[in-house]
Formats: structure tokens, sequence, C-alpha cells
């Protein structure tokens, strides 16, 4: 069954509809592109056709390429994929430039038949590629979707033309930020930017009325039109040299150099900007093989997008349990973090209780979730009734009664056993048998904490990552009496809140912290040791993490650090291994440096709390050697620290899926994007490589970058951790 339908109207109008038909939203795959080639073909013989609309049998267009497509053309191809990839590429742009010349003749660009978009909503990608390609675009005016070019996320850029295309419509500057940034944005803003042409209540009507009237002008793209020039300057016209200019400057700083997309998209513009367009299309063509070649791209294409929409979409979540939306839930604790997760939730549309000891914090709590709303009507993103529908679903109360009836209790009160023993108590007088109890921490252990309950197979962590309604990932652990539908209700509820869940069994730390602390740790460690703390921090950024160590603990902040030091160390006893950070952290926050929160920390703050320099006591305190790590040095340190940490999780069945691995350390703390994850890292590398690198550092710094058993198993059989342990998910890069 094909994914287009066809159809002639009585006017003669053919409508190709897309509808892909077991998915919700549309997706372009091979067999997609050879149909819609078919019916162009059709349309354009057919003497009773006076024009064509495409448009879809759904409420949005298109959610973009199905990537799959990628590993398939490099099958095809056997043993040169770039060529397979290339001539794949070029077949969709024959496509694509089929669609925009529409049958005219090249000569006197006459002929042509008229050929319009439909857009009943959202369409990304490719969904916004194809429109780029037609003569005229409607959307309908629908707040709700979103218009744009996303690819740059997940670690390509738009290749099926949309770079040519955009670029020549808008100008390299205009383009900017649809392209290097993959802004979307809703249709009214669409139009105004350029991207489409019309916004109406009924595009296929308004697309059928254009293409009987249209002339043959009108379908002449600017590009193919004599005497075109680039909005803005091209290249090497005086205003466009320092548009080009200032893009490579603000690319390299954005990208530190270790994202290949962007360098690579900005090279097909510049490259493309200086030939004619169908020329410049093979430049695209060739730009995005390379990118589609370099293992980054595959590692974040199976990462970011296959690996966390299946994870989304419940890939781990118990089959045999049924559904377990959440009606209504219960947040303890109205400070920062219950405050989030009132949010999210209320905005998922799921009542909310939420209690707090004295009624003043309890309407505080409350109140965040005005302000935010308030500050989304004034940038046009909420209404007054949106605010008033959301604040309606929130009970603010210090009464446990009032959680009678609630399905899901999230406790986000103090990170202390005692206190957290005695709500999770006195919730179980009051809610039904049926109610599942989970915990928000991020570092006590959950089957400790289950103790206190009298159902502790409905009990479960839930670690939701500050800030709540900005930050992706939630991190659902498992306590060892933790029943299957505890772990589906909470996958289910993470869903509604439109959030991205791993779920992991119960260690100190869990997974994310786990991996964070080292990475924090290390970089303390080597101000001990005298390393430039610029080094150390710029160090970090150039090999892609969003925050260098001694900046990262300034958000989260110090004394946070040394409560939690203390708690380790009374834990471990005698084989707690960082002293050497306890001496530097501890000096800190005794000198009442406590990082952003009190506007001073490893980094100087104004008044305002604008973050300044690095300060400069730590190196009064701590003077710089004489002889300075080579950068790559303190990189291995940094990536080490994060990396053999997951490897031991997933040896240690904390991890229970590798996906889960990789797609927690993007969005959890950021973990270098361009590798696909620690675990996509070391496989990008290369076992044999990393456990020669570990040994090394090990024989230098210590024990903390011993090779764990199962990197050197993988080193001798050649092996690597997607092989062994993906599957199907492998199956993206």
């Amino acid at each position: 069954m094909s994914d287009f339908s066809y159809a002639v109207d009585g006017d003669g109008v053919a409508v190709i509809t897309w509808n892909v038909a077991d998915k919700s939203m549309n997706v372009m795959n091979q067999q997609g592109f050879a149909d819609l080639d078919g019916m162009i073909d059709k349309a354009l013989a057919d003497d009773a056709v006076k024009g064509v609309v495409i448009t879809s049998g759904k409420d949005s267009f298109a959610g973009g390429m199905d990537l799959n497509v990628i590993s398939q053309m490099k099958d095809m191809a056997g043993e040169n994929p770039a060529k397979g990839l290339f001539d794949g590429i070029m077949g969709i742009h024959h496509l694509l430039r089929k669609i925009e010349l529409a049958g005219m003749d090249r000569k006197t660009q006459k002929g042509g038949k008229p050929i319009a978009a439909a857009l009943p909503g959202t369409a990304l990608g490719i969904g916004l590629e194809i429109p780029l390609s037609c003569h005229r675009t409607f959307c309908a005016d629908n707040p709700k979707a979103k218009i744009g070019l996303p690819e740059i996320m997940v670690g390509i850029f738009p290749g099926a033309g949309g770079t040519t295309r955009l670029v020549r419509k808008l100008g390299a500057m205009g383009a900017s930020s649809f392209l290097l940034e993959g802004k979307l944005v809703d249709p009214t803003k669409a139009k105004s930017a350029g991207l489409i042409d019309e916004v109406v209540d009924d595009p296929v009507a308004a697309a059928k009325a254009w293409v009987l009237q249209a002339k043959d002008a009108d379908l002449v793209k600017p590009w193919d039109a004599k005497g075109y020039k680039m909005p803005g300057g091209a290249p090497y016209h005086p205003a466009g040299f320092m548009t080009f200019v200032g893009a490579a400057a603000m690319v390299h700083g954005k990208t530190q150099g270790v994202y290949p997309a962007a360098k690579a998209l900005l090279s097909a513009v510049y490259e493309g900007a200086l030939v004619p367009f169908d020329t410049a299309l093979k430049i695209e063509a060739r730009w995005f093989t390379n990118v589609l070649m370099n293992p980054s791209s595959g590692a974040m294409i199976r990462s970011l997008f296959i690996n966390k929409e299946a994870l989304e979409k419940g890939a781990v979540r118990p089959t045999d349990v049924p559904d377990q939306k959440v009606k209504k839930v219960g947040v303890l604790g109205a400070g920062m973090m219950g405050a989030g997760i009132t949010l999210v939730s209320a905005q998922a549309g799921i009542e909310v209780v939420l209690l707090d000891q004295s009624q003043d914090a309890a309407d505080k709590g409350k109140a965040y979730t005005a302000d935010f709303m308030d500050k989304g009507i004034k940038r046009g993103k909420a209404t007054a009734e949106k605010k008033e529908q959301v604040l309606g679903l929130i009970t603010a109360t210090t009464d446990y009664a009032a959680l009678k009836g609630c399905d899901l209790i999230v406790e986000a009160v103090f990170e202390d056993p005692a206190i957290k023993a005695e709500v999770t108590q006195k919730v179980e007088e009051v809610v039904g048998e049926e109610c599942i109890f989970a915990t928000n921490t991020s570092t006590l252990p959950i089957t400790e904490l289950a103790k206190a309950s009298k159902r502790a197979e409905q009990f479960i962590g839930i670690h939701f990552f500050s800030p709540v309604e900005k930050m992706l990932l939630v991190e659902i652990i498992k306590g060892q009496e933790t029943g299957d539908r505890a772990v589906a209700k909470a996958l289910d509820y993470v869903r509604q809140i439109r959030k991205t869940p791993i779920v992991v069994n119960d260690a100190r730390f869990f997974y994310a912290n786990r991996c964070i602390i080292p990475y924090i740790n290390e970089g303390i460690r080597m101000i001990g040791e005298g390393v430039e703390p610029a080094l150390i921090e710029n160090a970090a950024k150039l090999v892609g993490m969003p925050l260098g160590p001694l900046q990262l603990v300034d958000e989260t902040s110090i004394d946070l650090g040394v409560k939690i030091a203390k708690a380790t160390r009374a834990a471990m006893g005698d084989a707690y291994p960082d002293g050497a950070v306890d001496e530097v952290l501890f000096w800190m926050a005794d000198e009442g440096r406590l990082g952003r929160k009190s506007n001073s920390g490893f980094y100087t703050y104004d008044d305002k709390g604008k973050r300044g320099l690095l300060w400069d006591g730590l190196q009064a305190k701590y003077p710089a050697a004489d002889a300075q790590p080579d950068v790559t040095e303190v990189q291995h340190r940094l990536l080490f620290a994060q990396v053999l940490e997951a490897v031991r999780a997933l040896e240690d069945g904390v991890l229970m899926d590798i996906r889960e691995g990789d797609v927690g350390a993007i969005l959890g703390w950021g973990f270098a994007p361009w590798s696909g994850g620690p675990l996509s890292w070391l496989d990008m590398v290369g076992a044999p490589w990393a456990a020669e690198q570990t040994e090394a550092l090990t024989q230098t710094h210590g024990a903390r970058f011993e090779t764990p058993a199962l990197l050197k198993d993988l080193a001798a059989s050649g092996d690597s951790f997607y092989g062994r342990f993906g599957g199907d998910a492998a199956k993206a890069a």
C-alpha cells in the first residue's frame, strides 16, 4: 500500500495526499519517494491536469525523514557506501527539482504546471523541503503547528535541497537561525520569515484556487530567474563577505570544531553561493554525504533520534502491564523541585495536589506556575485562558487528606531519609492501596527509602533534573522490590509530561550522578594539582561538554558538593577515593564561595548574578604548576572519568539497556552530544584504543581510571558495545 494517493478533481487539479497508515505523523521513506515521483510524472504527462496540490491526510504535513533510509542507502551500495549515499541524495534532488521545474521549457520558462503545497499543520525536515520546491505554500492557521528544519539537532543538516533553497530564498543571514539552530516557528511567524507563502483557514481550497489561476511567471523560482542576486549578498559581495566571515566565526565559536554538521553546512552554503543552482545542489549533496559518512552523525542520529524516540514510546516499559495514565498526582514539597514538577504535571492536564508544611510555602510553589505562565503570555506562547486552566488544576494545601484519590505521589521533600520516611507513612494512611509512591532523589538509595513503605513493590524513584521544566531527562530508579506496575506508572507519567525516561537499577548515585560527579571531581582535583583553571574549563568545552566542571559545580552549588562528599565518605569509609577533591571543595565552602547561589564560586559574579571570569583567589591558594599538561591529557581525564563509570554501570547491571546509557548522558548532563553518548564514543574510538588510554591514565593518575573488565573483554575480542548489546538499536549507524 502506497503512502501517497492520487486523485484529479472536476477542475483538473491533481491532489496528491500523503498519509502513512501506521504513523501518527507522516515520515518519508524510499518507497514514498518513488511513489511521489511516479505521481508527479503522471500529473505532468496528463493533458487534463492543470496543476497539482500536495497535501496530507493527517492534521500535520510531515515530521521528516525516516532516518533508517540513510542506513539503507549505505547497505545498498555495498563496498562503496559514500557513492550509495550520494546517488540516493541526488535522486531526491532530481525529484524535488522536477517538482520545481514542473515540465516548463528551461529556455522560455513557459509551459509548466503549477504545483502548490497545502500544509494542515507541522512540517519538519523533508516536510518543509518538499514545499520549498513547490511554487507556492499554503498552511493552515494552526498556532500549534511547527515549521522548520531541525536536522542540525541530530547531527546532520537539511540535505534534500533545504539548505540551498532556504539560503537563496532568505539569504545566508536570514536562513541562519533555521539552518544552524534548527529553529521551529508557528505558521504566522513562518510566513513573516519567508518559509511559507500564505496562512489560511483551508489550505487545500486555497492551493487549488491558486493553481487554477497561476501564470507562467508564478512558477519561476527567484534563483531560476535571469539576473537573480542572493539576498544579503553572495560571499564576494561587500555585505555578503562580512556575513560569511561572521558566520564562520560564530559557527566555530558555538561548536568548538567538534560538530561536523555545522561546519559542513556552512561549507555547502558558501561554495553553493558561488555557482549556479543545479551545481549548488550537487555541492550540498557532497557535503551531506560527507557528514553522513562521519561516525559522529551516525551516533547522534542513533541516540538523539532513533533511540530517544524508542525510549519515549515505551521501549523499556513492562509489556504485560495495562495503561497506567496518571489522573491525579500528589506532589510533596513545594520547593524548587516540587514547584517544577507541579508545573509540568499541570501543563500536561493532570490534576495536582501540592502539599507543604505551611500554606505560605504551598502557595509559593503554586505561584511558580503562575509566574511561568505569565512569562509565556508575554512571549506569546501562552494565553490568559491557558494560565487559568493550568492553575485550576493545582490545589496548594497542607492537608494530607487532600491526597485522597491520587494514583501517583511524587515526594520531593528535603534529602533526609528520616523526613522522607515520615511523609511516606503519612501519605499511605490517606491514599488508596493502588497508589504508586515515587521519591524524587538524586543520591539516596531507593531500596532503603522503600523500607518506610507498607507496599515496597509500589515504591519507586523518579529523579528529575533541575530546572524541571527545561531538562528533558527523567531517571526512573527501581528498588530491589519495585514491581512492574510501578515502573509502568512512572514511564507513563513521564510520557504524559513529555520528558524522556531512562530506567535504571538502584545503586549509589544511580546512573547520571554516578557519571557526572567524577567529571566534576576530576576538574577540582586538577585545581589542587596546579593545573590552570582556564585550561581545565576550555579543554572540556573544546571536547563538546556544554559546561566545564568548575562552572558546573558553581551551577549545582558547592555546598551541595560538600554534603554529597561527606555522605559518600561516611558510607565508603577507608575506600573513599576523593580526599584530594575535598581539600579544595571544603576550602571553597569555608570561604563562603558556594557558587552562583552566593554570587561567588570558582567564578566571579556581578550583583545581578551574571557570571564573570574565573576567581583569581584559586591560583593564590593553588598556584599554577610550572609544567602544564597537554590539553589532550586534560580532555582524556575529563572524558574517561565519566565514560568509565558508564561502562561500570553497564557491568553492574545499573544500566539495563545500552540506549539509556547514551540518551541519558546527553540529555541528563550534556555529555558531548557530537559523540552520541559515552558508549557510542567508545565504539567510535574503539575498545582497544580506549583500554590502552585507561591503562596509561591508571599508571599516571591512579586506580580511578582502571580499565573495567568489560572494556578489556571488548578490546580483546574486537567487539563493540552496540555490536554486543545494541541489537536493533545499532542499525542506524
